[in-house]
């Protein structure tokens, strides 16, 4: 580790030499920038001071914060180094969760390159030993957590972050069909990220823990949406005749994924909340839907049976039929009309 430390610092350094060496003084500051707080560093997380200086750039010109968020993915994809990664990604959460609208506006907009998300580091490995090969794997967790991130901003319309007064009310203009949408894509972000790495030990390093508590600030958040939806779902038990039982029962699955996290939760982040009443919330509202699902489910039954006995009394014997044959009259009785009068055989 010290050896790969060392090489890390000189790195840094000829990158910072060269960045200064820019004929557009402009780009200069901000390469520079940039890789001040994507250091090789293996267990220091970029400082507040350097965070600054990066969301900074998002209050200057359109380009300025162009060509921020070119530099971050450049050295993103640009590194074989987890610690720069995971630092990279730290980067980029912050711009998502603190940056200008024009820096967050450059980022959810910025050209696929292929691969499992918009980062491309689902097969991202740091072979140089086999402690950094550990940390690879929270690289690509935490890059799966950053894009699902503005997924899910795209999905329910804003920033998750966002200082948004009304964005708890939005629920209560939703469809039932949209409810049940953004529900399933909330619950989505926290089944990924329940998905992560199983060597948690590694949250000793300041790094690791500091992208985990990141994360843990983007779980709060989804679970405060999540609860918004699932009170006013609860709130329309009784008015869903309009629902079919498919989409009960995908909002039921999704409410019983969602509980199926909570164990991974706890682990994760060190059970620092229990938050009860959100879990409570939940077990009672599809408590409620199963029952809702199936009352609905009874009363299909019924209409059945009732149309099966309406046409079995519309069966009459005719003579004239071959045997088994049986002709079919029309409910409300009447003539034989031997034309188009169907006959069942």
């Amino acid at each position: 580790m010290a050896r790969i430390k060392l090489i890390g610092i000189l790195k840094d350094k000829v990158s910072i030499l060269k960045a200064t060496l820019y004929i557009n003084r402009h780009a200069s500051s901000v390469h520079v920038a940039v890789l001040r707080a994507t250091n090789h560093h293996p267990s220091r997380p970029p400082s507040e001071e350097k965070i600054a200086s990066v969301l900074a750039l998002g209050h200057s010109s359109r380009i300025t914060a162009c060509t921020c968020i070119e530099a971050l993915m450049d050295r993103l994809h640009g590194t074989q180094s987890a610690f720069v990664a995971l630092k990279c990604l730290l980067t980029l959460h912050n711009i998502i969760a603190k940056g200008s609208f024009i820096l967050k506006d450059q980022l959810a907009f910025y050209p696929s390159f292929g691969g499992h998300n918009f980062l491309n580091l689902s097969m991202f490995s740091d072979n140089s030993d086999l402690v950094m090969w550990e940390f690879s794997s929270w690289v690509r967790w935490y890059a799966g957590v950053v894009e699902q991130n503005l997924m899910v901003s795209r999905a329910i319309g804003y920033y998750l972050n966002s200082s948004k007064k009304d964005k708890e009310e939005k629920a209560l203009t939703l469809l039932d069909s949209d409810l049940a949408v953004e529900i399933e894509v909330l619950v989505e972000f926290v089944v990924r990220i329940c998905d992560a790495p199983n060597s948690l030990d590694l949250q000793r390093n300041n790094l690791v823990y500091e992208v985990v508590r990141a994360a843990g600030e983007d779980y709060r958040s989804v679970q405060r949406e999540i609860l918004a939806r699932v009170k006013e779902a609860g709130d329309r038990v009784d008015s869903v005749e309009g629902v079919n039982s498919d989409e009960l029962t995908q909002l039921i699955d999704t409410l019983q994924r969602l509980e199926g996290c909570k164990g991974k939760l706890m682990l994760l982040f060190l059970n620092r909340k229990r938050n009860d009443g959100f879990w409570d919330t939940v077990r009672e509202t599809k408590a409620m839907l199963v029952e809702t699902k199936k009352k609905k489910e009874e009363k299909s039954l019924v209409r059945f049976a009732g149309r099966d006995e309406s046409a079995e009394s519309t069966q009459f014997w005719n003579p004239f039929l071959e045997p088994g044959q049986l002709l079919l009259l029309p409910s409300g009785g009447g003539w034989l009309d031997f034309g188009p009068t169907p006959i069942a055989v």
